[in-house]
């Protein structure tokens, strides 16, 4: 069995010996003794960023102070993106206890299960939090998806994760709110290799070639953000985001069970399937059509912080991540939501699979300037 690297060059299969990250990422890098880049750089992130019992928390509380300092006079000290998920839910609900006065918003891009919905709700009403969904206007959304449908790159999620953040920056600089409390964590999110998720690097320059090359759409009602913007944000709104589950010592499993117990949350499935388009593409397109099998990355994950044993998790690697039935039903369904044939739907699911080094992109420069705020910008005052 042999996969090709991103060179080029075919290279033989290998798996990680300490996580079980493999060649299905084409720039995977393994030491003499089989270790992979991956799991190494995200232990040396872990250690740099470590959870200290006490300490962080007493960090956290520092934060806390300012942010209500700033809030001062306002009608919100933060605002919290929720999806319905666990990250989410369990960051607002942190809020309500440290008695941060949060705005919570939900990006509503048409895909979202009732369960997640629901989620979100029963929560707000729950934590008494004001909640705002920012609806996207469906058919120039549909379109601009659409595009990425058609052009077979891997990075579905590009326009939904970059009018998520567009749409959280543009109600907290309406709202003059200074922080954006997010759920993003390194337990479980650690590792992620980048021909996977380059989505998260919201490269505008990707994002228009193929909206113009695959759509007849002119974006206009779909808020968008590229660095300029985000810099623009960063620096003359002086919006900070803060990660609160980093502050604390984070067990998802746990947050669930007291979600659930306490807060009348209900399970949605695996990690982001609060969204149905998420879960068809993580769980499915993205295992058929790229051989990327996102649960490795989560579990690989969860071996470095000693969650699971490697045994175990490739245990879990011996299921498939889906069910045909459901399947046949989730693409009538998808097909119908672009408004396309189950016909159409296959065809562009057949096409050659791409990444993002198939399209123009910004990512060295991203790359640069993200080095450059990390180095001199991006301190842990608030």
């Amino acid at each position: 069995m042999s996969s090709e690297g991103s060179s080029g060059v075919k290279r033989s299969y290998q798996q990680c010996t300490r996580c079980i990250m493999d060649t299905s990422d084409p720039d995977i890098i393994f030491d003499q003794q089989g270790v992979c880049n991956h799991c190494s750089s995200f232990i040396e992130r872990l250690q740099s960023r470590q959870y200290v019992k006490g300490e962080s928390e007493a960090q956290w509380e520092q934060f806390v102070k300012v942010i209500k300092k700033h809030g001062e006079g306002k009608q919100y000290d933060c605002i919290v993106g929720i999806s319905g998920g666990v990250d989410s839910c369990y960051t607002a609900w942190l809020c309500k206890q440290h008695g941060l006065r949060a705005l919570l918003i939900h990006m509503d891009n048409g895909w979202d299960t009732e369960i997640a919905v629901n989620n979100i709700k029963t929560l707000a009403k729950t934590l008494e939090f004001d909640y705002m969904s920012y609806v996207l206007d469906w058919e120039e959304f549909r379109d601009i998806q659409l595009a990425f449908l058609k052009s077979s790159s891997v990075d579905l999620e590009m326009p939904t994760d970059v009018a998520i953040l567009a749409s959280i920056y543009e109600v907290a600089a309406k709202h003059k709110i200074k922080y954006i409390i997010s759920g993003g964590n390194l337990s479980s999110e650690g590792i992620l290799p980048l021909h996977w998720g380059y989505h998260g690097y919201k490269d505008m320059k990707m994002y228009n070639h193929i909206v113009k090359k695959y759509s007849k759409t002119r974006i206009k009602k779909v808020p968008v953000i590229g660095l300029m913007k985000e810099s623009y944000y960063r620096f003359i709104h002086r919006i900070k985001t803060l990660y609160i589950l980093n502050y604390i010592d984070y067990d998802k499993d746990a947050a669930k069970r007291y979600l659930m117990e306490h807060l009348h949350w209900k399970d949605y499935g695996g990690k982001h399937h609060e969204s149905k388009i998420t879960a068809f593409w993580q769980g499915y397109v993205m295992y058929e059509k790229f051989h990327m099998d996102y649960r490795k990355a989560i579990l690989s994950s969860q071996i470095c912080l000693g969650q699971i044993s490697r045994e175990g998790a490739l245990a879990k690697l011996e299921e498939r991540p889906f069910d045909d039935e459901k399947i046949k039903e989730d693409k009538k369904y998808i097909a119908k939501k672009f408004g396309i044939t189950t016909e159409e739907l296959e065809s562009y699911l057949q096409l050659p699979p791409k990444t993002y080094t198939d399209f123009p992109n910004n990512k060295k420069f991203i790359e640069f300037c993200y080095s450059l705020y990390n180095k001199y910008l991006n301190k842990k005052r608030v």
